[in-house]
């Protein structure tokens, strides 16, 4: 709920990346005490700094999460910590593994660390559905930091509520494909696919905003909250958008060519939110999937969640395995989602 927000102090990591710069318009109008973003973008900072130089609850500060040490002392007096901050892109942390480890592994691990000494109430890690039976590096370093996240919870005592979400493609962000197709086809094409065969979960930057948002609270100790989403064919998607977008520069749909270039490294054909492991100690909700800790979990939680479906679900969540949505559909969700705008 909003109020629950009401009078807490708050750190943002990575509030310069699209969904961080999300929550922290979010968690503002849910009037927190204060919010604190630290991130190692310097110009961006700067600039997002510039829009709230009038809201004196707003605190944003240069720093990394693979510094142990400003973690430590930016969680000072913090109630929730809200980690958002990631290396996202697959190819880049296959070229650079080590860094991967650094920013999604130990970087979590130093989230954790910085909670529990600083007695922080809540903490939530933004995953992805890479996370789920990896193929990359990317999606490998997201699942150990589930794992960190899950494990913290163990020490013992009245210490922090730890917990992850697991978030589908964010049409729409920096890192999606919607800005480099309609490039693409303002450019004249082609529009650029690695495979015809590939699926994908998709989200809106507000829903996996919501996810966060109502996850902090409703979590009780190491659980993985995804959010029921479409799917799309990714070869959909670029004939949605040519079609919607082709017309405004004066070119037929059927002008704009597609080239498939072959999948890169570690990318799969469909994604997969959860896997077989999981589907026994997976509680359905209306609006969520709960992935309950495979060691340690209290039976008497369901209730903690609201109105539960299902105790357990019988078909592992995968885009392979969901009917996705039509063309004509994906025209309507992007125009709706105001996905085409920019």
């Amino acid at each position: 709920m909003e109020s629950d927000w009401k009078g807490l102090r708050v750190l943002i990591t990575g509030p310069c990346g699209t969904v961080g710069r999300e929550l922290l318009t979010q968690i503002l109008d849910r009037g927190p005490a204060e919010v604190v973003g630290i991130d190692n973008n310097e110009s961006e900072l700067f600039l997002l700094g510039r829009e709230y130089r009038d809201r004196p609850e707003v605190h944003l500060l240069l720093g990394d999460v693979r510094d142990p040490s400003v973690l430590m002392r930016r969680a000072r007096d913090i109630d929730v910590m809200v980690h958002t901050a990631a290396l996202k892109h697959v190819g880049l942390c296959e070229e650079s593994p080590r860094d991967a480890v650094l920013t999604n592994i130990i970087g979590v691990q130093n989230v954790i660390d910085a909670a529990h000494e600083n007695d922080v109430s809540r903490v939530l890690f933004t995953s992805s559905d890479k996370a789920v039976n990896p193929t990359s590096v990317m999606g490998t370093s997201k699942l150990m930091g589930e794992r960190l996240m899950t494990a913290a919870n163990r020490r013992g005592g009245n210490g922090p509520v730890f917990a992850s979400t697991r978030f589908g493609n964010v049409l729409g962000s920096r890192g999606s494909v919607i800005p480099l197709f309609a490039e693409q086809i303002r450019n004249g094409g082609p529009v650029t696919l690695t495979d015809d065969r590939m699926s994908r979960f998709i989200m809106t930057l507000p829903d996996a905003v919501q996810l966060v948002v109502d996850s902090v609270f409703m979590a009780q100790g190491g659980e993985v909250f995804v959010t029921k989403m479409p799917v799309i064919r990714i070869r959909d998607l670029a004939t949605a958008m040519i079609h919607e977008l082709a017309p405004r520069d004066g070119r037929s749909p059927e002008d704009i060519a597609v080239d498939v270039m072959g999948a890169r490294p570690g990318e799969k054909m469909y994604e997969e939110l959860l896997n077989e492991e999981e589907k026994r100690r997976t509680l359905e909700l209306d609006r969520f999937f709960v992935v309950r800790p495979a060691i340690g979990s209290r039976d008497d939680l369901p209730d903690a969640y609201g109105p539960v479906l299902a105790e357990s679900i019988e078909v592992a969540y995968n885009s392979a395995q969901v009917d996705p949505m039509t063309v004509d559909a994906l025209r309507t969700y992007l125009r709706a989602h105001g996905l085409l705008d920019g």
